[in-house]
């Protein structure tokens, strides 16, 4: 079984069971396609360990990044592969850049500021594919009274923890909605009509302060659901903020890395479908990773999609070689080009 659920854009408010539902585009995405087995490969010519950047307890790049590494030693692709805890995709974009993992996942739009800064000379990132959406939550708590972003004026919110792709897109929709910001603490920190007082917390850190009332929102960006979020409104009930009327001026400012994609009814007991950004999620490698390792892993996002998928999903992966390779104009690895075009014949 290999291939992608339906594409998160045209999600529907109600949802099918979700093993029908990724049974059906596994089998469509690559009908007719005959997929290779992975490479012929000798203990000699893999890496005796690889590591792939994730990011936090409770969200979904820790539980990919984990399904990855199991996928990738259990296939014989590097003798040993761990996930690792991180911030998100700034903390792996700078781990991939030091050497000290092997692949990461990030989001579109922190690797293209990566790739805007650094360019792709020397060690670059280079991207395997377009693996998965990353859903912008907006979570404050039912009952609040908030109803859209403008409501965040003279508020605190929670942006994510400083190496997350979360404390990036964040500032850019609080932007796009005409609102300023500062940080908790600072001198122009004073709550007015127009400003969004923010707070670094990560995922668990920030459901903790929203629940406990020490911030009125909290910014995600993560699959769905994300089972941190789902625990948390089991226990107080939560609410999402429609964020798409903000896609077109923030696209126009930095690029056409945000989408509008459906949380559907379901995803989270007793909240309704809530339109949002979307931003899609690269499985990264440096551009000096071998390209024996590189073409292996491609093999294995294609022909072992099953899984790489987290138990948690409602369908919102990329893994067919159509959509693996729209990787947000981020340049492919060049093996990783190769097996593209070698699966395509």
């Amino acid at each position: 079984m290999t291939g992608t659920p339906c594409m998160p854009g045209m999600m529907s408010g109600g949802l099918p069971p979700r093993r029908t539902a990724l049974k059906a585009g596994l089998a469509a995405g690559l009908a007719g396609l005959l997929l290779p087995a992975l490479s012929a490969c000798t203990p000699e010519d893999r890496p005796g360990t690889v590591t792939v950047a994730g990011g936090e307890p409770g969200g979904f790049y820790l539980e990919f990044a984990t399904l990855l590494a199991e996928s990738l030693q259990r296939h014989g692709v590097a003798d040993h592969a761990v996930a690792l805890t991180t911030g998100g995709s700034l903390d792996n974009l700078g781990q991939l850049l030091t050497g000290q993992a092997t692949f990461a996942v990030a989001l579109a739009d922190a690797a293209a500021q990566q790739l805007a800064t650094h360019g792709t000379s020397g060690a670059g990132v280079t991207a395997l594919g377009r693996v998965y959406e990353n859903y912008v939550h907006c979570v404050v708590r039912k009952g609040s009274g908030i109803r859209d972003l403008a409501g965040l004026a003279g508020r605190t919110v929670a942006v994510g923890e400083p190496g997350s792709g979360t404390s990036l897109t964040t500032p850019r929709l609080i932007e796009a909605a005409g609102l300023g910001s500062a940080a908790v603490g600072t001198a122009s920190a004073a709550a007015t009509e127009k400003t969004v007082t923010v707070l670094n917390l990560g995922l668990n850190d920030g459901l903790a302060a929203l629940q406990d009332g020490s911030v009125d929102a909290l910014f995600w960006s993560g699959g769905v659901p994300t089972a941190a979020i789902a625990e948390s409104n089991k226990e107080a009930a939560l609410a999402f903020l429609d964020l798409s009327a903000l896609i077109p001026s923030t696209r126009t400012r930095y690029g056409p890395y945000y989408d509008r994609v459906l949380i559907p009814e379901g995803s989270y007991e007793g909240i309704p479908a809530v339109w949002t950004v979307g931003v899609a999620n690269l499985l990264l490698c440096r551009n000096d990773l071998d390209g024996r390792t590189v073409k292996r892993t491609v093999e294995l996002l294609v022909g072992h999609a099953e899984e790489l998928i987290p138990r948690s999903s409602l369908g919102v992966q990329f893994l067919s070689p159509e959509s693996l390779i729209n990787t947000a104009g981020l340049p492919l690895h060049p093996a990783a080009a190769d097996a593209y075009r070698e699966l395509h014949g």
